[in-house]
């Protein structure tokens, strides 16, 4: 299959439908248990497609520990240089990530310092005119192909100071966001334990 049909059979696979990618003015973002819905600003709406063929290549799920992964994998990759936009919403998600499943967040971390990602400009203007043919020729081009050496303490340095500015992020939008959701589910006749109870989900992988 062609990339464009890889990524239309991944937007049907996980339920995302045939509209993805179209504008709205906010897109729900995961926040702990909460699905928080932010801006759905110009960057993420351009880089949209680039980040979900990162999924499919990375072989990382849409649930909060995947969504976490790929972001921990895009700022190992240095997202943060292509766009710092881009870098921040890679820590909202991260956030999350690192509540869940701390270690794999570290490992796909790892396997983005020697990943590059589809970002760069010339980069996307290839893949839009197909200079690759599947997304095996991508994957194998871009996904722990970069050849780059580094030192894993300075790595670990580094990915520290992220997850300490992820976790600042993620609490600036959750606890504003969780005491909107217990006053809303009080004023509507609910009893205090099930306004705090966190809403079971079947998406976290």
């Amino acid at each position: 299959m062609s990339i464009q049909q890889e990524l239309a059979a991944f937007y049907k696979r996980v339920g995302f439908g045939e509209n993805i990618g179209k504008r709205s003015l906010t897109v729900p973002v995961y926040t702990g248990c909460l699905l928080v819905p932010l801006p759905n600003i110009e960057t993420r709406h351009k880089y949209l497609k680039y980040h979900d063929l990162h999924h499919i290549m990375t072989g990382y799920s849409v649930g909060r520990i995947g969504e976490g992964e790929v972001s921990a994998w895009e700022l190992g990759t240095g997202s943060f240089l292509n766009n710092p936009l881009l870098g921040i919403m890679n820590l909202i998600a991260l956030s999350t990530g690192l509540v869940l499943e701390p270690a794999r967040m570290w490992q796909a971390y790892l396997r983005g310092c020697i990943s590059n990602n589809l970002y760069r400009a010339k980069t996307r203007t290839a893949v839009d005119e197909n200079q690759w043919q599947s997304i095996t020729q991508l994957t194998g081009e871009f996904v722990e192909a970069s050849g780059a050496e580094y030192s894993k303490p300075l790595r670990a340095i580094e990915f520290g100071l992220y997850a300490a500015v992820a976790v600042m992020i993620h609490a600036a939008i959750a606890i504003p966001a969780l005491i909107l959701r217990v006053a809303t589910d009080l004023v509507l006749k609910k009893n205090f334990i099930q306004a705090i109870k966190p809403v079971k989900r079947s998406d976290l992988y």
